[in-house]
């Protein structure tokens, strides 16, 4: 009886184990509640957060509440009750955000909160970051902002380049009339 019960502790260290490696891999999480999706739901969830650089694991909380603290990331407890699945990425959570919340209007799905940043997020916070737009985003307009006073700066020269060229034209032209 005793092997028995080692092997059920060595699963449930390896359990928690690979848990964590995932966890440091992909630091940013959410956290939601999938009750009432069914296997087709999840799996489109899945390959909706995939193609955004997440993975989407449904955990076991006494097994998740163990990888965090060990890992010494804050997290809340109500977070961790219920039926859990994990959205994780280390890139932008934005995005992952908004794929989360769309998903949730058309699905029993609940978005319970986050870790963000090293940050624990309540559901509502989880659900601003999804309106904010992306790095990417961000980066274009940031890009548009600087172009935009060279933008003019160019333009400004070449009306000036312009009209110089039609006064000389002007003058040009009156010198061969007389």
């Amino acid at each position: 009886m005793g092997e028995k019960t080692q092997k059920i502790q060595q699963y449930k260290s390896d359990a928690v184990r690979q848990l964590k490696e995932v966890i440091q891999r992909s630091p940013e999480l959410i956290f939601t509640d999938y009750r009432g999706l069914n296997v087709a739901q999840i799996t489109e969830l899945r390959r909706t957060l995939r193609q955004k650089q997440a993975e989407y694991k449904v955990v076991k909380n006494s097994y998740a509440k163990i990888a965090l603290k060990e890992l010494g990331m804050p997290f809340e407890e109500a977070f961790l009750n219920d039926p859990t699945a994990i959205a994780m990425t280390r890139a932008d959570i934005g995005p992952i955000a908004k794929a989360l919340f769309d998903f949730t209007r058309d699905s029993p799905l609940k978005v319970k909160g986050g870790l963000i940043d090293g940050q624990v997020l309540k559901s509502a916070a989880v659900e601003a970051i999804s309106r904010l737009p992306g790095r990417q985003e961000l980066l274009a307009m940031l890009t548009g902002a600087l172009e935009a006073p060279i933008r003019g700066l160019l333009y400004a020269l070449n009306a000036v380049g312009s009209e110089l060229v039609g006064t000389l034209r002007a003058l040009a032209e009156k010198k061969d009339r007389n």
